[in-house]
């Protein structure tokens, strides 16, 4: 038979922040391979990819320079408000008559402390600033340094915020952009306008600048060499953190499915199933002995199973979010059903695992899969319109800005995700940590939730672009248009009770966010807002000091009450949350019996090693 004649035409791709991911638009191989793309004349097909490969590297290369920030993003916010701020008079003679009232205040504070050291400031910080809090902030010159310092920083918010006509987006932009200017010249992070870091440089004769020093350069030294900071060595996983006992019970491409040991004489016959976020390793819930959820689950009577995500390099790019629903929480439940047939689960997810449960949940109860028993989502968010600060960083320019550093590399680095949520908390994680160990030489004590968080790990390029694009740009999951095997899933469908946690100082995923989810779903909720950041909110173990929670439950089909009412008319309770999720699942589950065996060999799921297993020790 003679030979078919190839097709001379090749595939063009499409631009890169053209619109929302679909089906074909990223090649199998994530670079654009001529095979994929819409046919056209060969050579337009070699100019145009030529020159899409330019732009995309070019792009990835400046990404080193900019923190992979998009240089055109922040451009277009300041544009917006440069333009409009020009154009507004009112505006502009508003903020003249403020800085001229505020030269007055701060002279007038200057001429009462310079009499009195006790007088009261003109301007404090906001609750969450710590750097000024030391009483010798208050002594000249240093008090009349930082009220000029916080008067300028409350100036320029006044500036970047309330003109007319600037796109929300590019206000809180701009806006965000100026407060880290400012807080790169504040007064606190210089040895000469810093009097804490002066007395006692005066103190040790200088001795706490040679520790700085120092420990500058074994930072930098590890940063330049892609090694964790210092002092994570203590913590390795299986050995003083990630210590429950369990079997590795399945394992494919994507995961490990760890069964855990049951640690009481009876268990609950409802297995739970962790399903935890893929940005950071599992055993966030698994630390140390003291404080891991898993092991107060199986003290509790619980069978708990975990999954453990594969740290993906380059030659896992193309994995999709599909490919994480159907390796990871579809074939977990599967293995689940083998060890403990017939028995409904329990499922909890965890951040970006919570948003990942949720999708499935949707696709099993439009499928009448009932595998499910109720749902349990920690700090995840389902819709993402009012996503917080973190939104900033994911505007059609900067995610396509972004998708070209992850082409070149195949994933979004470690380094680059972190830089990001630090920006959020730059006070807290980058300046005041810069003083206290590098001019104070003080070294912050590791905990085991800090190794965790250094622990990091990738997210495959392909995965991460539709994540951004359909989740947080196009909000698909809420509006009813995010598909799932062909076919949209609605969360609606979705009819199991739901559990749902979210943090009060949450800067990934906001509580009023999370909270969206009531707008969803007629399911019954029980919502609880704990104290506590994205992560320490939810490694909340009983007796933590300080910790505090509310709670209030919707019925199914209950009435809608926004989340400033709820805040307001809902009761605070001393102590960890999680007594009252275990108290909820019990409710939620049958009367407890014999537990089920370690791994089903004869299924096809045997025992394959010793939890934590491998997957979690990959760097």
């Amino acid at each position: 038979m003679a030979e078919k004649e190839p097709d001379v035409r090749r595939r063009v791709p499409a631009a890169a922040g053209s619109g929302t991911v679909r089906r074909g638009d990223v090649a199998r191989d994530g670079r654009g391979t001529l095979n994929d793309y819409p046919l056209v004349p060969s050579g337009s097909a070699v100019d145009e990819v030529r020159a899409d490969i330019i732009d995309r590297l070019v792009h990835a290369w400046q990404a080193r320079l900019t923190l992979s920030v998009s240089p055109a993003a922040l451009m277009i916010a300041f544009y917006d408000w440069g333009m409009h701020l020009g154009n507004a008079p009112g505006k502009q003679a508003a903020l003249v008559e403020k800085a001229a009232r505020k030269w007055v205040r701060w002279l007038t504070y200057l001429s009462r402390v310079a009499i009195n050291p006790g007088t009261p400031p003109c301007i404090e910080p906001l609750p969450q600033d710590k750097r000024f809090v030391d009483d010798v902030w208050q002594q000249l010159p240093f008090c009349a340094i930082y009220q000029a310092f916080l008067l300028q920083q409350q100036w320029w918010y006044n500036a970047t915020t309330g003109i007319r006509g600037v796109a929300p987006r590019h206000e809180r932009t701009v806006a965000f952009a100026m407060r880290q200017i400012l807080d790169v010249f504040s007064p606190s992070n210089f040895l000469a306008t810093n009097p804490e870091v002066l007395w006692q440089t005066f103190s040790e004769g200088g001795y706490n600048l040679f520790r700085g020093v120092r420990h500058f350069i074994e930072d930098w030294e590890r940063a330049i060499a892609g090694r964790k900071p210092i002092g994570t060595e203590a913590f390795q996983a299986g050995l003083n953190v990630a210590t429950t006992p369990g079997k590795v019970v399945y394992r494919n491409e994507l995961i490990e499915l760890i069964q855990y040991v049951p640690s009481t004489t009876t268990v609950h016959p409802e297995p739970v199933l962790i399903v935890p976020a893929w940005i950071m390793k599992y055993y966030i819930l698994d630390l140390s002995p003291e404080n891991s959820l898993v092991r107060y689950l199986v003290g509790k009577g619980f069978t708990v199973f975990m999954i453990s995500w594969r740290n993906p390099t380059a030659e896992l790019r193309d994995l999709s979010m599909e490919d994480y629903r159907r390796l990871g929480v579809l074939k977990a439940l599967d293995a689940i059903n083998a060890i403990c047939p017939n028995r409904p689960v329990h499922a909890c997810g965890y951040c970006l695992g919570g948003t990942l449960l949720t999708i499935a949940a949707a696709a099993m109860a439009r499928d009448q899969d009932d595998r499910l028993k109720t749902i349990t989502l920690l700090a995840a968010e389902t819709e993402f319109s009012e996503a917080g600060e973190l939104t900033l960083f994911l505007g059609a320019s900067q995610v396509a800005y972004l998708e070209d550093t992850m082409w070149e590399q195949g994933y979004l680095d470690t380094r680059q995700m972190s830089g990001a949520f630090q920006l959020l908390r730059s006070n807290d994680l980058i300046w005041s940590q810069g003083v206290r160990q590098y001019l104070k030489g003080e070294r912050v004590p590791m905990t085991d939730l800090m190794a965790w968080n250094a622990d990091a790990t990738r997210m495959p390029y392909r995965m991460h672009s539709e994540y951004l694009r359909r989740l947080f740009i196009a909000n698909e999951l809420a509006e009813g248009q995010y598909e799932v095997e062909g076919h949209p899933i609605a969360l609606s469908d979705i009819r199991a009770p739901i559990f749902m946690v979210a943090t009060l100082t949450d800067h990934v995923a906001p509580w009023r966010s999370v909270y969206k989810l009531h707008l969803l779903t007629d399911a019954p909720i029980d919502f609880v807002l704990t104290s506590g950041g994205h992560n320490a909110g939810i490694v909340s173990e009983p007796g933590h000091p300080g910790r505090s929670y509310q709670i209030a439950s919707r019925p199914a089909g209950g009435r809608y009450v926004d989340p400033e009412t709820w805040s307001a008319i809902t009761p605070v309770v001393d102590g960890s949350w999680w007594p009252a999720w275990v108290g909820w699942l019990a409710e939620h589950s049958a009367a407890p019996g014999k537990a089920p065996g370690m791994a089903a060999p004869n299924a096809g799921f045997p025992s394959l090693a010793d939890a934590p297993g491998y997957y979690v020790l990959e760097p």
